[in-house]
C-alpha cells in the first residue's frame, strides 16, 4: 500500500521533475560511496533506499514516456 502511494506521488509530478530528484538520488549515492570508502557511513540501510526510489522514478518516466508514444 505505501509503494502505491509512493508511486502515484510520482506520477503526479511532470518528466523534469522527475528527472532533477533522480539526479539528487544519484548525487547523495555517490556521497554515501565515498563516505564508505572512507569508513565515514553511518546509515548503510539507505543504499537500498535510493535504490528502490531510483527504480520507482525510472520506471514512471518509462510508463509516461510509452504512454506518450503510444498516444
Amino acid at each position: 500500500m505505501a509503494n502505491e502511494s509512493k508511486a502515484a506521488l510520482l506520477r503526479s509530478k511532470s518528466a523534469t521533475e522527475l528527472a532533477d530528484e533522480l539526479v539528487e538520488l544519484r548525487k547523495e549515492e555517490f556521497k554515501m560511496r565515498m563516505q564508505r570508502g572512507t569508513g565515514q557511513l553511518a546509515n548503510t540501510a539507505r543504499f537500498k533506499q535510493i535504490r528502490r526510489e531510483a527504480a520507482r522514478i525510472k520506471t514512471v518516466l518509462n510508463e509516461t514516456k510509452k504512454s506518450k508514444a503510444s498516444a
